[in-house]
C-alpha cells in the first residue's frame, strides 16, 4: 500500500503548476476549456442519446461509438475538473493518493479507448472487405463480447498499473508541470525502488499499444487492398466513407500520444507537452462526436459534387 517514509513528517503532496506561469492567462483558459468541456459533455451525452432511440442506427458501428462517446465523456470528466479548478485556486496541489486515483481512472478510460478503435477498424473491415457476410459477422453477441473485451483490458491494465504505484513509498512532496497526474510523475516521487513498476508498466503498455496497432493497421491494409480492386467510383466512395470517420479519429489520437513521446525532454518542450497534453486529453474527447458527425456529411457531399 502506499506509504510514506517515517522519518518525513509532512503528508506527501503534489502540486500541479498548469499554466501558473502565465498569470494573465488563467481566466481566458478557464473559459476556454470550461466551453470545451460543456461541448464535450453535449456532445458525447448527445451522440449516445440519439444512438439509444433510433432504429435506424442501431448497427454494430454506432453501438461501438456510443461506447466510444461514454469513454470520451468519463475521460475528460476525471481531468477536466480538476484542469478547471486549478486555474482559479490558489492551492493546486493534490493527496498522493488522489493523484493516484485520478491516474487510475485517466488509465481505464484510455486502455478502453484504444482497444474500442482496434475493435472498430475490425467492424470497418468486415463491413468493406466483407460486406455480404457483415450482419452475420458482426452479430449482436459479438459487438457485446467486443465490448466488454475492451471495458476489461481498460480495467485489468488499471488494476496492474496502480498495483505498481501503491506497492511503493512515497517521501517527498513532489512539483507537476503539468495538470494531470502521468505515470512517471508520480513514479518520480518515490524513495523506494522502482524497478519492478517499471517493468510492469513498460509491458503492459507496449502490450496494449503493439496489440491494438497491429489490429488497425492490419485491418486498414486489408480496406485498402479491396478499394483499389474495386470498379466503380461510387463503390470506392461508399468503402471510403464507411471508414473516413475512424481512420480520422484514430490518426488525432495515436499521433498526438506519438507527437507527445516524440519530444525531447528539456525545460523548453514544457509548453509544448501541455499543449500537446490539452489537446491528448481534453480536446480529442471533444472531436470524436464531430468527426462522426460533420465526415458523413461531407464524403456524401462530395460523391454528390462529383457526380454532376
Amino acid at each position: 500500500m502506499v506509504s510514506t517514509d517515517k522519518n518525513h513528517s509532512s503528508v506527501v503532496m503534489f502540486i500541479f503548476l498548469g499554466f501558473s506561469d502565465y498569470p494573465e492567462l488563467q481566466v481566458p483558459l478557464f473559459l476556454l476549456f470550461f466551453t470545451i468541456y460543456a461541448v464535450t459533455v453535449v456532445g458525447n451525452l448527445g451522440m449516445i442519446v440519439i444512438i439509444r432511440i433510433n432504429p435506424k442506427l442501431h448497427t454494430p458501428m454506432y453501438f461501438f461509438l456510443s461506447h466510444l462517446s461514454f469513454v470520451d465523456f468519463c475521460y475528460s470528466t476525471i481531468v477536466t475538473p480538476k484542469l478547471l479548478e486549478n486555474l482559479v485556486a490558489e492551492d493546486r496541489s493534490i493527496s498522493i493518493k488522489g493523484c493516484i486515483s485520478q491516474f487510475s481512472n485517466g488509465v481505464t478510460c484510455v486502455v478502453t479507448e484504444t482497444v474500442l478503435l482496434a475493435v472498430m477498424a475490425y467492424d470497418c473491415f468486415v463491413a468493406v472487405c466483407y460486406p455480404l457476410l457483415y450482419t452475420v459477422s458482426m452479430s449482436p453477441k459479438l459487438c457485446s463480447l467486443l465490448v466488454t473485451m475492451a471495458y476489461s483490458w481498460g480495467i485489468v491494465s488499471s488494476i496492474v498499473f496502480t498495483y505498481s504505484l501503491l506497492i511503493l513509498s512515497f517521501c517527498e512532496t513532489k512539483i507537476i508541470n503539468n495538470f494531470v497526474c502521468e505515470y512517471s510523475v508520480i513514479l518520480s516521487a518515490s524513495c523506494s525502488d522502482k524497478h519492478f513498476s517499471e517493468l510492469i508498466r513498460s509491458i503492459f503498455a507496449n502490450l496494449s499499444a503493439f496489440c491494438t496497432l497491429i489490429i488497425i493497421l492490419a485491418s486498414y491494409l486489408f480496406i485498402s487492398i479491396t478499394i483499389l480492386k474495386m470498379h466503380s467510383a461510387s463503390g470506392r466512395y461508399k468503402a471510403f466513407s464507411t471508414c473516413a470517420s475512424h481512420l480520422t479519429a484514430v490518426t488525432i489520437f495515436y499521433g498526438t500520444i506519438l507527437f507527445l513521446y516524440c519530444i525531447p525532454n528539456s525545460k523548453n518542450s514544457w509548453l509544448v507537452v501541455k499543449v500537446g497534453s490539452i489537446f491528448y486529453t481534453v480536446v480529442i474527447p471533444m472531436l470524436n462526436p464531430l468527426i462522426y458527425i460533420l465526415f458523413p456529411f461531407l464524403v456524401v457531399t462530395l460523391s454528390v459534387s462529383s457526380t454532376i
